[in-house]
């Protein structure tokens, strides 16, 4: 029988930055734990631990429910669990590196997902798409008819702290004044387009598959605040500028492995511009198996499958 933990950062007891955001953020992690554990759950020899916490006390039926003990940082907590599992699964935000941290307090016998390098260079997305553009991949560096700009956390996680500006010039106070405060930010042409994701089941050594491309909503309100509104699984069928891209990222990328999602904008001129790439389990991952009629899950663990690491 195989151990397998899920921990995911919000429903483990992560801390983020106020209860607004906690609030904002708290349903889509319930929803890709939940997910990826009911799919677990349906692979044969296979049992579940998911991390819980006083804001989500709960885990889908039939998997076994593990808190931190008291007073136990989240950190020592996952890394405790995992080491007690066979495989463990882990989404958690890049913000202030914490995926890389607990990629890096996880055995790699363990790990299931992208090499913490790979995870490293997806962390920053100014690295992110300096990699990309120079691998030929079009992201919003190649934008010079920008009508607008956004500024966002380098690192962040969803639409938080986002901001579009209609003047280059106040793009750049706000960069500036962000810089100030010591928080690592990035200014970009707002790209115009239909925002789309694509998942990919990454195999390691630059191949990608295209499991579902996917319909974002996004909403800007009158003062340029981003929203992100949620996500249209299984959207559109995977046009072939779509894989190429899929492809040319998980080349440019070493280390992508398993469930990776892009985010890109369809641009009416230029076709698919790449704005970032996260490195782990997204929100579009909720469904779809179901959608795809494929065990994902299972197929995600063939990726990593390895002797048992207990006895």
């Amino acid at each position: 029988m195989k151990r397998v933990f899920v921990f995911e950062y919000l429903t483990g007891g992560g801390e983020v930055g106020s209860d607004a955001e906690r609030d904002e953020l708290m349903p889509m992690g319930r929803l890709m734990r939940d997910a990826l554990v009911a799919d677990l759950l349906t692979v044969p020899g296979v049992q579940v631990s998911a991390a819980l916490c006083r804001h989500a006390p709960e885990v889908p039926a039939g998997a076994r429910g593990v808190a931190a003990r008291t007073g136990e940082a989240t950190l020592d907590f996952m890394a405790r669990e995992s080491a007690a599992h066979d495989l463990a699964c882990v989404v958690a935000p890049e913000t202030g590196g914490l995926l890389l941290k607990y990629s890096r307090c996880v055995s790699p016998a363990r790990w299931v997902g992208c090499s913490p390098q790979a995870i490293a260079l997806a962390s920053s997305k100014q690295a992110t798409l300096r990699q990309l553009d120079a691998a030929g991949v079009c992201t919003p560096l190649a934008i010079t008819e920008a009508r607008r700009w956004v500024v966002k956390p380098d690192d962040g996680a969803g639409a938080i702290d986002t901001r579009v500006h209609h003047r280059h010039e106040a793009a750049l106070q706000d960069l500036q004044a962000r810089t100030r405060r010591g928080e690592p930010a990035t200014l970009e042409p707002w790209v115009e387009g239909d925002a789309l994701s694509l998942s990919l089941l990454c195999r390691g050594a630059g191949e990608a598959e295209v499991l579902s491309v996917n319909s974002q909503q996004v909403a800007v309100d009158a003062q340029g605040a981003v929203r992100f509104l949620g996500v249209q699984v299984n959207a559109l069928p995977a046009a072939q500028a779509l894989t190429q891209v899929a492809e040319a990222v998980a080349r440019a990328l070493p280390g992508l492995k398993g469930f990776v999602g892009i985010d890109l904008v369809w641009h009416a001129q230029h076709g698919p511009v790449v704005i970032e790439v996260n490195p782990r389990i997204t929100c579009a991952y909720a469904g779809l198996s179901a959608a795809l009629e494929r065990p994902l899950a299972a197929e995600l663990l063939a990726l990593f499958e390895r002797e048992p690491a207990h006895a």
